[in-house]
């Protein structure tokens, strides 16, 4: 159990890390530019959007091949979308804000003002997000591996295990039990800790 829970952490961190930096450039990048740009963005997220998740994940991961890495490069392709359509929304409001248009009168370059003044101030709801979205991730992660896709025997992993010990629910509980409560509660940390920290940026905004 402690030692599967090294993996389970790192699902839901790592996994979480890189479709929040690709959704965080592409939402800023697209909302701040506009035009043709803009639309090819929200039509490739339409796109996206249109598959269930999971699904999506699990096509990926198949035609990749089980494994941690498969797990990150699925996240990644299909978990940006999100970010990029909150952080967009966001940079949509603050490029016409004060501050935004004294730094374009100012000669400021495209790059400075995105990057060094308006991602800045967008993305706030985006770690909020980032935080409840690790619940996703961490679940996700249980999921494709109880499925066989996700981490390989011999690692220790929650999803693995609860995989592994359903044929043995009747006669040794526990096998499977305890795996699935240590999802559960990692699940609620990630909750409250998502809750605390919108507690936290709001107070401060």
């Amino acid at each position: 159990m402690i030692w599967g829970a090294r993996i389970d952490l790192q699902l839901a961190i790592v996994g979480g890390i890189f479709p929040f930096m690709i959704g965080t450039f592409i939402g800023a990048v697209s909302g701040y530019i506009g035009g043709r740009f803009d639309s090819v963005c929200m039509r490739v997220i339409d796109v996206i959007l249109a598959f269930p998740f999971l699904v999506l994940m699990l096509a990926i991961m198949a035609i990749l091949g089980p494994g941690l890495q498969s797990f990150y490069i699925a996240m990644a392709l299909v978990g940006w979308v999100s970010y990029a359509r909150l952080i967009r929304s966001q940079i949509l409001v603050l490029k016409e804000s004060d501050f935004a248009l004294a730094a374009k009168s100012l000669g400021f370059g495209h790059g400075r003002i995105l990057f060094r003044h308006l991602l800045p101030n967008a993305m706030f709801g985006s770690i909020v997000f980032s935080m409840s979205d690790a619940v996703l991730v961490l679940l996700n992660g249980a999921a494709v591996s109880y499925l066989g896709l996700g981490v390989q025997p011999p690692t220790a992993e929650w999803g693995t295990m609860v995989a592994e010990g359903q044929a043995f629910i009747t006669t040794a509980w526990w096998i499977c039990t305890f795996p699935g409560l240590a999802i559960v509660t990692l699940a609620m940390g990630f909750s409250l800790l998502a809750d605390g920290v919108a507690q936290v940026l709001g107070d401060r905004s």
